[in-house]
Parts: C-alpha cells; structure tokens; sequence
C-alpha cells in the first residue's frame, strides 16, 4: 500500500517547514534541498511498503517532527496534544512520579538531578546518571517525551529502572514506588549557633519570597558570622527567579545575560543596590545537579566574587525554551536564546568550575546529614 495522499500532504507541509526553518542554509543550494524531500518521500514509503509491522502513520510524522526538533539539541521536542495537555494539568492525584529531573543525551534518558526527599533519591538515583531501560523495555530509540510517560503511572504502583553510571561497570537496577511528587522550595537551619545553612531546591513562582521570609529568620541571631547556600540537584526553574535570587546577595553589577536570533531575546540583567545578607562571607555548595537557574545565580555569584563555590562542576543546562502552542493544539518546545554570565561565559554543554573542588564521600553519602563532606568542608572554612 502506498502512503496516501493525506500522508503525502503532511510531508510537503513538514517539508516546508523545514524549509522555511533553514532557509538561509538551504537557499543557496535548492537542488540538494529538492533531493532531500525526494529522499524523505521514498524512505516513508518503503517503510510503509516494507516493514515488517504495520506503521502508524501519525505516529511516524509525529516522530519525524520530534526528529528535527531533537537535532537542534537535547532540550527542544515536539508535544502531541495528549501529552501537551498532560503538561498543562496540575498533578490530580491519579499519577505518580519518581522525583528527577531528566534530559535525552546519545538517545538515552540522562538524569539532570533527583530531587530532594522524593522515591528516586531515597533509592540512590544520582545525577549524571543514565537512564538505560525502564520495566525491561530499552529506551534507545525513544523520545524524552516517551520514556517520561514510560516512567509514569498509578501512586503507589513500583517500577523498575536500568541505570548505567560512569565509572561503575555494572548496570544498577533500582524497584522505585511512584509518589505525588511535592517540593518544598526551601529550607533553612542555624548551624553551630553562627552560620545560615540555606537550601534552594528548585526556582518556583514564590522561592523568593520563601527565601527572604528564611533569611530575615537567621537574621535574629546575632551570632551569625556567615551563610552556605545549598543550590545542589536544583535542577533550575524560572529565569526571573535566577536574576531576583542573585540580587539579594549582590548590591551592584551584571547578573546574566540572554543571546537569541531575535533582537528581543537579548537582555541583560542586573543587580540593585541592597544586600540581604549584609556583606557576610558566603559560600555556595554545587555539583552536577546543579542546573539552568542554579548555574546563572552560582556564576553570578563567582564572577562578581561575592562567594565562593564549593563543591562539583554543574550540569551545563545553559538556554532558555519557550513553549510554542500549535494549530494541532499540541506545542514544540523551542530553544530560544542562551544564558551568558557577567564574564561573557556561556554555560551551555560547559557548566560552573567551584573555586574549591570537594567530591562526594563514596556510598553513604546523604546531602545535609552527617555524611555530606562538602558541607562540612563548608562549615570548617566558614569556621576558619
């Protein structure tokens, strides 16, 4: 059976779109151009022709699609309107999660960070690591988006993931129970009397709020001789959150800046007069957790030589997406620009350097408990 003429009409308009999408690469050599819209046309119809199961054709442009959108980079993708509309529902209930933060890196699902207190820290997910197979079913060859939905299901139900982590030969197989997943932005304590302990685990709508309301709390003990800032597996959040975090320790100077194709995404940002800490010595705990927002508030924080960073390189999430709703009522999610620090760094693919680089312990190592030797190499310096 031949591709119909519904499917052929769907081709020319994705075709034209991406002619349209390339076109300063395209238009000085159309007859190659030409050559790839014959030569997407026939690899369609042999595999309608060929293969050896029948073929969804909606599911193939859908894949297409999210093809050309996934060679741009790791973080743009194509949402059908199913899975566009699940993104738009708040969680009811119905679905569980495991608590990480992904992204898609050599066709596998490579983990950003698990985030604090949820099934995948408790069962020993770290960030860096790679997402392999999910309840026995190989996740080559998906989509992020596919093996997001593979990872989701009823509360209370368990799911088996096949993780691969550098420096270890054997793949680790973890049962994880899904949960509803709730994150407390934020969380403070007074350490030995004298030090504000301040933990950032992701850069919601009111993590700003939730942070000055923390600080002004350790503010009433006189005692308080300086502050560690905790950003580590903070997977990021929104932009505005990043620029309002890093004023409240800086009184002057850039913050970021974003570089896009289109004059409105460049921007910059910067810092009003008004430290909340008032000058007292701060350092910031990182690792490989430590992504997008994170890495804007650590950089600025570096560059402009406020703090000192301790702990991992970050992630590399440097570049911002805007979800783009289309006609199908589904949506793409579209890089748009890139983040830059105050040095003219870029963050993207290279991440944030500590001024002093701590490791974690091996095996019982527990962010913010007696294990964690980076924060105790923090509290030791701050001590002197």
């Amino acid at each position: 059976m031949k591709i119909n003429s519904i499917c052929r009409n769907i081709i020319f308009k994705l075709i034209l779109i991406l002619f349209f999408f390339y076109n300063s690469a395209y238009s000085q050599n159309l007859d190659k151009f030409y050559e790839k819209i014959d030569l997407f046309s026939e690899v369609l119809e042999k595999i309608n022709d060929e293969y050896v199961d029948e073929i969804d054709q909606s599911e193939i442009m859908d894949s297409a699609i999210n093809g050309v959108l996934q060679s741009l980079d790791p973080y743009s993708s194509y949402m059908n309107p199913e899975i566009f509309k699940e993104m738009q529902t708040e969680t009811s209930g119905e679905f569980g999660g495991l608590g990480i933060e992904v992204t898609m890196e050599a066709g596998v699902v490579k983990v950003i960070t698990p985030i604090d207190d949820t099934p995948a820290s408790k069962a020993g997910v770290k960030a860096g690591d790679y997402i392999v197979r999910i309840d026995g079913e190989q996740v080559q060859g998906k989509s992020l988006m596919e093996a997001v939905n593979l990872m989701r299901g009823p509360v209370d139900s368990y799911i088996e993931i096949t993780i691969r982590r550098k420096g270890s030969a054997k793949a680790k197989i973890f049962k994880i129970k899904r949960e509803i997943i709730e994150i407390k932005s934020v969380a403070a304590k007074l350490i030995e009397n004298e030090i504000g302990y301040l933990r950032l685990r992701a850069f919601n709508e009111n993590s700003d709020d939730q942070l000055k309301k923390e600080i002004s709390k350790l503010q009433k003990n006189k005692n308080l001789s300086g502050y560690i800032f905790d950003l580590r597996n903070n997977p990021g959040g929104l932009l505005s959150q990043a620029v309002t975090i890093s004023d409240f320790f800086l009184n002057d100077g850039e913050i970021v800046s974003t570089k896009g194709r289109r004059s409105r995404e460049n921007r910059k940002f910067f810092a009003n007069k008004g430290d909340k800490i008032n000058g007292k010595p701060l350092i910031v705990l990182i690792n490989n957790g430590s992504a997008s927002a994170s890495e804007i508030v650590a950089g600025a924080l570096q560059d402009q030589k406020r703090a000192i960073l301790l702990g991992e390189r970050t992630f590399g999430k440097g570049s911002v997406q805007s979800i783009i709703p289309l006609k199908n009522r589904g949506a793409i999610r579209l890089t748009i620009s890139k983040y830059y620090l105050p040095s003219g760094k870029s963050i993207s693919e290279i991440g944030v350097s500590p001024d002093i680089i701590v490791e974690e312990s091996e095996n019982d190592f527990v962010i913010n408990t007696d294990t964690d030797n980076q924060l105790n190499y923090a509290i030791k310096l701050l001590n002197g």
